[in-house]
């Protein structure tokens, strides 16, 4: 029985390259793979192997006759991509994994961020090369965006951090947690004792909808909402506070359509994920019927995957309001198009100046745009007009408006920035120094503070290809010099700046905690709410 990529795929492409039949596309050489929302297997040359099971690192590829209740979609999803392609390309060399030669010398690498880019930076550099690999983080414990940014009820996506832990733990790799540069050190004093710095910061910020009353209790970034319910270190556990029967999100991509499925799901479920106690019991404490996701633009703008719509638990009415704009868009939906899998869904009439009714539900709703909020002292409602025609706003009365309309990158100190893209301005993973067009000295970046808020988990396996090849190009021409100090002394260095430096073992205790407190609780973890708790697990040790 052939196997089926289903859901929870990254599109790292660690299936495609273990293939032996080359029955995995498209692959990031083929153009395709750029536009689809994950890689599908080939069932008619599959020979049941298991291989891309195995390397996956998030369980996506399942045996067909395994699937069970929404997941069956996904044999008949993978069977299509191949019908409509029934051209086969020859097998080839995957050229993402070429590194371009090996390293003429051993370079020692700081890596600042420990999330997917990082991670995935890290774990190249290590089956790779025999550099020496420093990873920093601003938290005393790993993971980023696999930590605090997927949903709690995406167990296998939240499979990454086992892939991760390889590197972490690795004899070469150091961890230097708890520790911010540009506020507890300075890029300077990471350079001066690494050949190499590499930046994976991610991207933090949001995009303000800019309009009135959007200062008011009950407006919130989604960033903030999603490390809410991740027991983010950095949003109070009251930071967050979602009231009302209807909330509102601009936005509907992958982030707007988690925390709709989050406000619309059981909280039974979500009892036994490992989302912190305060946000499991808020939302118990919630009567949502109705989630509404404006988009500014039309159906075949809409952002989200196909997989992660899917995957809507069952209860859950998903419709697209019906308007003159959206139908005519949905009747020339192009094959395989977000707006093709719109109109498979219901088309109602939707009148949203009105309570919501009892059945809880989720509603599309394009070419609109928020252009105020009111309320007092809290929303109380949303003025939702025509994308450009404010006057003909009408009232929609909800307790909650969300902004899920992407992600910025914030400036690195001591780094060029750039405000519109919000990145770090580079060429190929070279941080360029925009008043001279000049590569910076041994910095470089990966992940979203380099390309920008787009792509998935997995795309940071071949963001961090790039950079890579780039390092081992400019260390073998001569253009990296060594850095006046070791390696070695890093850490002491750090420790006389830094009061409550992280290293690894304190690190893997503080994990190993969580992961205790969740077995006692029938969940994978319970996560600590504070830095100080953390801190309160084990003793300071070596940051080895």
């Amino acid at each position: 029985m052939a196997y089926a990529i289903t859901q929870s795929c990254c599109k790292d492409a660690s299936c495609v390259s273990v293939c032996p039949v080359d029955c995995i596309h498209p692959t990031p050489d083929e153009r395709d793979f750029a536009t689809t929302d994950i890689v599908y297997v080939d069932p008619s040359v599959c020979i049941d192997c298991g291989a891309c099971a195995d390397a996956c690192p998030v369980a996506a590829p399942k045996p067909i006759d395994l699937l069970r209740g929404p997941e069956t979609i996904f044999a008949e999803l993978n069977a299509a991509y191949f019908e409509r392609r029934p051209e086969r390309e020859e097998p080839k060399v995957h050229t993402w994994e070429e590194m371009g030669g090996d390293l003429e010398r051993s370079l020692s690498i700081a890596i600042v961020g420990t999330g997917p880019a990082a991670a995935y930076t890290a774990r190249q550099l290590l089956l790779s090369t025999d550099a020496r690999i420093t990873m920093i983080d601003r938290l005393p414990v790993p993971g980023g965006l696999v930590r605090g940014g997927v949903a709690p009820d995406h167990v296998d996506t939240k499979k990454f951090a086992d892939l991760f832990q390889w590197a972490y733990k690795h004899p070469r790799t150091s961890m230097v947690m708890n520790v911010e540069v540009g506020r507890d050190i300075s890029h300077r004093d990471v350079l001066r004792h690494h050949d190499v710095v590499i930046y994976g910061v991610g991207a933090r910020r949001d995009r303000e909808l800019g309009v009135p009353g959007e200062d008011l209790p009950g407006v919130y970034p989604a960033p903030e909402v999603v490390g809410w319910y991740n027991g983010a270190l950095d949003v109070e556990p009251t930071g967050v506070v979602l009231q009302g029967d209807r909330v509102v999100i601009v936005g509907n991509g992958n982030v707007a359509l988690d925390l709709a499925r989050l406000l619309l799901h059981d909280p039974d479920v979500l009892a036994r994920t490992d989302m912190p106690d305060h946000a499991v019991q808020a939302f118990r404490g919630l009567d949502v019927r109705e989630v509404v996701l404006l988009g500014r633009r039309g159906p075949s703008a809409a952002a989200f995957t196909r997989p992660e719509l899917l995957m809507m638990p069952p209860g859950i009415d998903v419709v697209v309001a019906r308007d003159e704009f959206t139908v005519a868009e949905l009747e020339d939906a192009e094959p395989e198009t977000n707006a093709a899998v719109l109109a498979a869904l219901p088309l109602v009439d939707v009148d949203l100046t009105t309570p919501p009714g009892e059945r809880r539900r989720l509603v599309f709703a394009f070419g609109r745009q928020v252009v105020s909020v009111e309320g007092d002292d809290q929303v109380e409602a949303v003025q939702v007009a025509p994308s450009g025609v404010a006057e003909q706003a009408v009232k929609v009365p909800c307790g909650t408006l969300i902004r899920a309309t992407g992600h910025r990158g914030t400036p690195v100190p001591d780094l060029p920035f750039d405000e519109e893209t919000a990145t770090v301005p580079n060429e190929h993973g070279r941080v360029i120094d925009p008043d001279t067009g000049r590569p910076v000295p041994g910095t470089y970046v990966v992940g979203w503070i380099k390309r920008g808020a787009t792509g998935g988990i997995g795309t940071n396996r071949t963001c961090a290809h790039e950079t890579i090849q780039s390092i081992i190009a400019d260390a073998n021409a001569g253009l990296i010099p060594p850095a006046p100090r070791r390696r070695l002394t890093f850490g002491p260095f750090v420790r006389t700046r830094v009061d409550g430096v992280v290293g690894r073992r304190r690190m893997l205790a503080i994990e190993k905690a969580e992961e205790k407190a969740g077995r006692r609780e029938g969940r994978p973890r319970v996560k600590f709410s504070s830095v100080d708790e953390m801190l309160q697990v084990s003793p300071a040790t070596s940051l080895h």
